[in-house]
């Protein structure tokens, strides 16, 4: 079912923004601005394509005060809002989602015994669950997912096609887990002793809250003792290890190839940007930033931002960086000066000609004063 054509103004009220142009305008979908055409609405937020504006061959344009003015084809209608990627968000939501159809259980599914199944679910082909599993209302479960025994899955959450969830993991509320994903699998633990790696058993478990979502092969490891606990509204990026006890704050954001490594604490609102690596036992505050590639090897205060490996504040940093290319020149200086420094040290300290012995000294004799 397609969304029928919607009035400008009616967007604009949906968003929140100010029409500028023809409000009847009648908008039949959303494109980027290099690729949107007649009768479509696009956005722009970020001021790098500012330029691109001029040739867009949208009917429509979603943009921020600051953008009003900018360059753009005749007849172009504009809707301003404070915060033009929200707004954006909003009309693909209104274009493109569609009302939840429940599909019962298919019959090639495997059903575990006692499992407990909530109202409207939709459980595809080839999805097993294991005994005692609680499926919470109009959850959906497609093809090839796994859950373990005494796993529980919230209401209206969305597991995508070979998702795994181990035995006695808990999703909460609108939990959405892209494919390949695995939550629950052993954490890395071994003890060395006797001249072998003897395994730890890792008999937690794991906590997901509610409106957390994980992207495609993520790595979610059960704690040791007790629980891994992923916090309310977080995101995660695709290829992200989360390792065993760890627990990361509300609403934090986690960006592909990330690595954090076992018993360590994230606080709410921390952003890990990608391949950031993060050790053991280390506490990262609230709000804390860290850059793309950064290694963090101790704890963090709250509202920081870092970068770099180690990483340090991220002014510093930036310092660094603007020093590093200079480098080449200043070890050649730095050589010139010491061989200068060197030839001084040498000219101060060579010995002094020694002085000759006092001999008698030699008078001219006296002339002879005439009469």
């Amino acid at each position: 079912m397609n969304t029928p054509p919607t009035p400008l103004r009616q967007l604009a009220e949906l968003i929140g923004g100010r029409v500028v142009g023809d409000p009847s305008l009648m908008i039949t979908g959303i494109a980027p601005i290099r690729e949107a055409g007649d009768g479509q609405i696009t956005f722009l937020s970020n001021p790098r394509y500012v330029d691109e504006l001029s040739a867009t061959r949208a009917s429509a344009v979603i943009l921020a005060p600051r953008h009003e003015g900018a360059p753009a084809p005749a007849g172009l209608a504009r809707v301003i809002m404070d915060d033009p990627y929200y707004g954006m968000c909003r009309v693909i939501r209104h274009f493109h989602d569609r009302p939840f159809q429940p599909t019962g259980v298919s019959p090639l599914a495997s059903i575990g015994q006692s499992v407990t199944m909530g109202r409207d679910v939709s459980i595809h082909p080839f999805v097993v669950i294991g005994d005692r599993a609680v499926i919470g209302d109009r959850v959906t479960l497609q093809a090839g997912c796994f859950i373990g025994e005494e796993a529980v899955i919230g209401d209206e959450s969305w597991l995508h096609p070979n998702v795994t969830v181990r035995e006695r993991v808990r999703l909460g509320r609108r939990v959405i887990i892209h494919s390949g994903t695995v939550v629950g699998s052993d954490g890395f633990g071994y003890a060395f002793h006797g001249g072998e790696h003897q395994k730890i058993p890792q008999v937690g478990t794991v906590v997901i809250e509610d409106d957390v979502e994980l992207g495609s092969n993520v790595s979610v490891d059960r704690a040791t003792l007790g629980q891994t606990v992923i916090g309310r509204g977080t995101k995660v990026d695709n290829l992200v290890q989360i390792a065993h006890n760890v627990t990361i704050g509300e609403r934090s954001i986690i960006v592909a190839q990330a690595g954090i490594s076992g018993s360590t604490t994230l606080g709410k609102g921390v952003v890990l940007a990608g391949q950031v690596g993060v050790v053991g036992h280390v506490t990262i505050g609230d709000g804390v930033r860290v850059g793309a590639q950064s290694g963090v090897a101790r704890n963090v205060p709250p509202g920081q931002d870092l970068s770099g490996s180690p990483a340090i504040a991220h002014r510093q940093w930036l310092a660094v960086q603007a020093t590093l290319p200079q480098l080449p020149d200043i070890r050649r200086r730095l050589h010139r000066i010491e061989e200068e420094l060197h030839a001084l040290q040498q000219q101060i300290n060579r010995p002094s000609r020694a002085a000759k012995p006092a001999g008698r000294r030699r008078t001219a004799p006296r002339r002879s004063k005439r009469a």
